[in-house]
């Protein structure tokens, strides 16, 4: 039900008008503070604020005024019986929806609230709208992302099988949305699954689909990634990561263009054209049989490789701004940015965690300031986020412990410093890759859950 909240210090105002709304099917609640209606509409929801302007204490436009200070975006309606142009024209400036003057008729007001709540609601789906095409755009001025985007422009209207390459928060799966937004598939869904993500009794499950009473607790049919899909695009991140049982059994869909569901009696077709992405090393992984050799030239078509943040430093700055922009909004905060001192030390920084490291950093620091954020408070989030710990004493155990130890901190340090890109850490080390496995099977190291902290 629609609530209206109505601010009068008039009682025979407030009982006509909540008779009104309450007879065309409204909740309506008065109150004859502005202050105590202030109060309320921070506590409570409501739809649409009626109030008059000229109250003992604080007045409706004052009440107006501090509303939207606070970040209230819920409609104001300001209503006087002393009206003039001036206070229309405060009213209107302050972010009033509409100004009326009393006496008001029935047929006047139902009519302004309708009108209001329906401009209300195009403006927040406007809203939702632009943060799902925020949260969802790339945003780019480097030659490093120019080179990205030539290579999206050219594949996107094809039907080619493109496999992205980039370490972990660098934006596969935005590439993989713009790619799919400027194809034909735009109209038809765009649908994610994250290989890693899923437990592997159930991937099949998840891409397949299953039928009722296929197994304990399939109580009714589930339509997978692949059919929810169809006529669309189906991004697999982490592809590297997907069971070796389940490879194959995707090698056969890519080859037949058909699934089964797990239960099911009889194939079914699918058009799903199929992205895939990894920050593992696909070339090293089908050479220790990890990873189908069969899948890979299947997936391996055309690939596009993301460099990492640090790389393309001159994304830093409009990065941060339109992460700040998101931010802002998504919490109704008063649009913020950074001073030059402020992106210059966001540039400088190295970005392990490439992107979706930046996007933290930028809701962190908007937490922890007021007004343009500084220098001084991004080297202080910087530092906090990445101080060290003191080390280790080696001066204990046997020269053999001793030396593991070292050799452990050292391999766990390249493998940090190089984002988990076991050829690149290889090559730190002078060591060959398969030397660099053996090693770290050695130590205890597991380089799966290393990548995945």
């Amino acid at each position: 039900m629609t609530r209206v909240l109505i601010v009068d210090d008039d009682q025979s105002t407030l009982a006509s008008l909540a008779r009104a709304f309450r007879l065309a099917g409204y909740e309506a609640v008065v109150c004859d503070q502005a202050a105590r209606a202030i109060a309320l509409v921070q506590q409570e929801r409501f739809d649409i604020v009626f109030s008059d302007v000229v109250m003992p204490g604080k007045d409706g436009l004052a009440m107006l005024a501090e509303l939207r200070e606070l970040g209230v975006t819920t409609p104001i309606i300001v209503i006087s019986g002393q009206a003039t142009v001036d206070m229309a024209v405060r009213a209107t400036r302050l972010g009033a929806s509409d100004f009326l003057e009393k006496p008001i008729s029935s047929d006047k007001l139902l009519l302004t609230v309708e009108n209001t709540l329906r401009l209300a609601r195009l403006e927040e789906e406007n809203r939702q709208l632009r943060r799902r095409v925020g949260r969802h755009e790339l945003v780019w001025t480097s030659e490093a992302m120019q080179r990205v985007m030539a290579q999206v422009d050219r594949v996107a209207p094809t039907e080619s099988r493109v496999c992205i390459l980039g370490e972990t928060g660098t934006g596969k799966e935005l590439v993989a949305r713009a790619i799919h937004e400027r194809s034909a598939r735009r109209e038809r869904p765009f649908v994610s699954v994250n290989c890693a993500a899923v437990p592997s009794e159930l991937i099949e499950s998840e891409l397949f689909g299953h039928e009722k009473g296929a197994f304990t607790g399939a109580a009714s049919r589930h339509l997978g990634k692949f059919e929810q899909a169809h006529g669309g695009t189906l991004f697999l991140d982490e592809i590297g990561d997907m069971p070796a049982a389940m490879q194959a059994k995707l090698l056969r869909l890519l080859q037949e263009g058909e699934l089964e569901r797990i239960g099911g009696e009889r194939p079914v077709v699918v058009d799903t054209r199929v992205i895939v992405a990894t920050h593992r090393d696909l070339d090293a992984l089908v050479e220790k049989g990890v990873f189908r050799e069969d899948l890979y030239h299947r997936v391996f078509v055309f690939p596009i490789t993301l460099p990492p943040l640090r790389e393309r430093r001159g994304d830093i700055a409009p990065l941060a701004e339109h992460f700040a922009a998101l931010v802002a909004e998504q919490n109704a905060w008063k649009p913020r940015g950074f001073d030059r001192a402020a992106l210059d030390e966001l540039a400088r920084y190295a970005w392990p965690g490439n992107v979706r490291e930046l996007r933290n950093v930028v809701e962190r620091l908007l937490l922890l300031t007021d007004g343009a954020v500084g220098a001084d408070a991004v080297r202080g989030v910087l530092t906090a986020r990445h101080a060290k710990a003191p080390a280790a004493p080696v001066g204990t155990g046997t020269l053999a412990s001793r030396v593991e130890a070292f050799e452990r901190e050292a391999v766990l340090g390249e493998l940090a410093a190089h984002g988990h890109r076991v050829a690149e850490t290889a090559r730190a080390l002078g060591l060959e890759r398969s030397h660099l496995y053996k090693k770290c099977a050695q130590l205890g190291i597991d380089l799966k859950a290393e990548r995945r902290e």
